[in-house]
């Protein structure tokens, strides 16, 4: 490690105080921005204040809020008093936020912008001090501006041990009760570095924040940068405005999962027909200026790098965007690496590959097939989870990701599914339902997919229409008959395509979409299968019973 990012951004702080480091939106139209001189002033003042509380070293304090500047600022502040951070996911149920905060034994909780904070405080044990930051909810508690103005700031620069422990993150629990893990210093900064190098971002990138910064991923791909080499960072400030923060930001690095890219490719088509579009990009000159427009619109058109991580990606969307002229780059980490593991090289991409091995990473595929990563960014272990850790490593320190993978001969990394989500028909075969899902998700009007079908004699996929087609049907625009004939024609021909035993039964048009806030994605946009398979499990005999290639649910 060069340097941590701790040490980096007083660096900065002191060598660029007047640099914009953070734009923050604040309702109406309106903005704050922070400097780099600014931001270290107020997370010095928070650390003063902090002091005053009397905790032992290294306390575990949580934060709970959505993106916002004073989230990294809290961040840092808990860094310079000589603590550790405990994120919590803006959208937890109260069960959960009490789960987190009694397994962290956090004494002290930071709460900011949030949207439904009065059903998040029941979770909140008795006797837990907490601190609201600017942005949260109108609360009876201690207000940071109240206190950071009455204090002395700490002016005394702050370094802590590489391997000292920065943060516990908890998983966002596809799997049931999440895990603490535990990265520190030297983890999230060498990390950094290595994304720093690999995708040769400057001081002079752009980015916007918007996945949770309570997830490793964006905690590396943007705090960590930003703190590292001062990438300048803007939020957005709600789902209704975003495209009016993607405007004001205009991202150079813009990284996020397949499911918005979906979204935005849908928004394209609900303005000019797929096939108008295609068209037009085979006019030589014409294309130039459709391209532009298009990314323009999007507010994309500064943008150099675009990744896309979390989940996997339809291969037809990669193509798409890069008929725009944006090389859209899969990548693939884990909470359990800091992220940082592979990514597309430009000019040595494949689609449908993840890319390769970030610089210090190592890769290797066990004897069953199973993807093993060696990385800079390797957590420390789970939380109080001796054991856990242990199921979890190899004897010479590879992480067992639970993915199932193959590396091509030029290094790079496909999956091919997540060794627990094989399932097993009643005829006694195996499927990997994440290559199905990614055949469906190739059709524009689907936004989201689940193939399942354990027990059974065929597997069948649960489907979402896309919003505006879901609009349409609402309104009366458009029928569920060719619909139905299309997504006839679909399962057609991907069954075609797959083995006996893989060939979709049916499929099912379900009535709501997955969201958060319903149980059905994680906090990251990933689905939870078996939440999906509780609420459409007493469903499936009549499915089944119907005998028909397509059923809406009613």
């Amino acid at each position: 490690m060069k340097r941590s990012i701790l040490d980096a951004f007083q660096d900065l702080a002191e060598q660029t105080p007047d640099r914009l480091h953070m734009t923050q939106p604040v309702g109406s139209g309106q903005i704050v921005t922070y400097t780099f001189a600014e931001a270290l002033d107020q997370a010095q003042r928070m650390a003063a204040h902090i002091e005053t509380l009397g905790l032992a070293p290294k306390t575990n304090i949580a934060l709970v809020s959505k993106n916002c500047a004073h989230w990294i600022i809290a961040d840092i502040a808990i860094w310079l008093a000589g603590h550790v951070s405990v994120p919590l996911y803006p959208t937890l149920a109260a069960s959960t936020v009490r789960a987190i905060l009694e397994h962290s034994g956090s004494k002290l909780l930071f709460v900011g912008k949030l949207d439904d904070w009065e059903s998040m405080k029941e979770g909140v044990p008795e006797g837990v001090p907490m601190i609201a930051l600017p942005l949260a909810p109108k609360l009876p508690i201690p207000q940071w501006n109240d206190l950071v103005a009455n204090v002395t700031p700490k002016k005394t620069r702050v370094s802590r041990g590489p391997d000292d422990l920065a943060t516990i993150v908890y998983t966002s629990g596809t799997t049931g009760v999440p895990k603490g893990v535990m990265h520190s210093f030297r983890t999230m900064s060498e990390s950094a570095e290595g994304i720093v190098t690999r995708l040769h971002m400057t001081s002079a990138d752009r980015m916007l924040s918007y996945l949770p910064l309570a997830h490793v991923f964006e905690r590396w791909a943007v705090q960590s940068t930003t703190m590292l080499i001062g990438t300048e960072v803007f939020f957005a400030e709600a789902l209704d405005t975003f495209a009016l923060d993607l405007q004001r930001a205009r991202p150079t690095t813009f990284i996020s999962v397949p499911r918005l890219w979906l979204k935005f490719q849908q928004g394209v088509f609900a303005k000019m027909p797929k096939q108008k579009l295609e068209r037009l990009l085979k006019i030589p000159v014409v294309s130039y200026f459709v391209k532009k427009k298009v990314l323009k619109a999007l507010g994309l058109d500064q943008c150099r790098v675009a990744g896309s991580g979390s989940a996997p990606i339809p291969p037809d969307v990669i193509e798409w965007y890069r008929s725009l002229g944006l090389d859209l780059l899969e990548g693939y980490g884990m909470s359990e690496n800091f992220c940082y593991s592979h990514v597309g090289n430009p000019g040595r991409t494949r689609v449908g590959y993840v890319g390769e091995p970030y610089p210090g990473v190592v890769c290797k595929i066990s004897d069953d097939g199973e993807i093993l990563v060696k990385s800079p960014g390797t957590m420390l272990g789970y939380y109080k989870a001796d054991e856990l850790t242990a199921d979890v490593m190899t004897a010479d320190g590879f992480l067992k990701t639970g993915d199932r993978g193959e590396i091509d001969s030029e290094g790079r990394l496909k999956i091919t599914g997540r060794v627990k989500e094989l399932f097993k028909t009643s005829k006694g075969k195996y499927v990997a339902p994440s290559p199905i899902e990614n055949k469906l998700l190739a059709n524009q009007n689907l936004e989201q997919a689940c193939v399942t079908g354990a027990g059974q004699p065929q597997p069948h996929a649960l489907v979402v229409l896309a919003e505006g087609l879901r609009k349409e049907l609402e309104a009366g625009t458009a029928s569920r008959e060719p619909i139905t004939s299309e997504l006839v024609s679909l399962r057609a021909s991907i069954n075609a395509g797959l083995d006996p035993h893989e060939q979709l039964d049916f499929v099912v048009v379900v009535k709501e979409p997955w969201l958060i806030e319903n149980g059905m994605l994680t906090p990251t946009m990933k689905v939870k299968r078996a939440s999906l398979e509780a609420v459409y499990g007493p469903k499936i005999e009549a499915f089944y019973g119907a005998k028909q290639p397509v059923i809406w649910e009613s």
